[in-house]
């Protein structure tokens, strides 16, 4: 058995894999939200470089996935539309990674916190960026180095991905194909980051590994009940638990700078 299994113990496996299935569930419900329920909530239990690391194999499945679920065709097409907006937030992903083993676990927990929380926030509040068409251009720089670079800190690009889908009115088809593409790509470069940061290894990617079954039932489940939930209430009550957990991670990032 791995290493990283006995560091852990059995009581924080359950509750990562507990984690991971209801991340995994609210990903099939509503398709998105699953590396930011899986770090914000394992990121209250176990260490930083750990809970990135046990996110990283679920999330390039299950994006991958999302992604190839339009076509091969519909997934290109995306491509086609918004490459600058991709090519930077994976620059920005590739770089970022590398940092994580150099700085302190509260810079990780506050990038990671203040950012979830505030999408959340924001979503709970109704407020919407607005981008006129002649200003696209610099946001898609701008929002996808913020985007990328988040990401590859704390595994999360997703907020930024949506708050500008939405502020340029993308119709809802395409809005869910380009974040696809967008999650599906990432993941991927995360991947090959982190092996090469060294937070995924030997001892973290068997965790990482596992991580995929709780995660694919739960997305099981939640395609299930897709048709069955009031989405806009769950979605709601699941920001309000984005809110906690990011304030937890807030918390633990000004505990560590004091």
């Amino acid at each position: 058995m791995p290493e990283i299994f006995t560091v852990i113990g059995p009581v924080f496996l359950a509750l990562a894999f507990g984690v991971t299935l209801f991340a995994g569930f609210v990903k099939g419900a509503v398709g998105f939200a699953l590396p930011m329920i899986m770090i914000s909530g394992m990121g209250s239990f176990l260490a930083p470089d750990i809970t990135l690391a046990a996110l990283i194999v679920p999330t390039v499945v299950a994006n991958v996935w999302q992604a190839m679920r339009g076509g091969l065709a519909a997934a290109l097409g995306a491509v086609r539309v918004f490459w600058v907006y991709i090519l930077i937030v994976l620059i920005f992903i590739a770089g970022s990674a590398q940092l994580v083993r150099i700085l302190p676990d509260w810079v990780f927990y506050l990038v990671l916190g203040v950012p979830v929380t505030g999408f959340a926030l924001m979503q709970i509040a109704g407020w919407k960026l607005h981008i006129r068409p002649e200003h696209r251009r610099r946001a898609e720089v701008l929002i996808g180095a913020g985007a990328g670079f988040v990401g590859g800190l704390s595994g999360v690009w997703g907020p930024p991905t949506v708050a500008y889908l939405t502020a340029i009115e993308a119709p809802k088809g395409e809005s869910m194909r380009i974040q696809g593409v967008v999650y599906g790509a990432g993941a991927v470069v995360l991947m090959a980051s982190h092996l090469r940061s060294g937070v995924l290894n030997a001892q973290t990617l068997p965790l990482s590994a596992l991580m995929l079954v709780p995660c694919l039932i739960g997305m099981a489940i939640g395609y299930r009940m897709h048709d069955k939930l009031d989405p806009a209430r769950f979605r709601r009550a699941m920001l309000f638990v984005l809110v906690v957990a990011g304030l937890n991670l807030i918390r633990r990032g000004i505990v560590g700078l004091i």
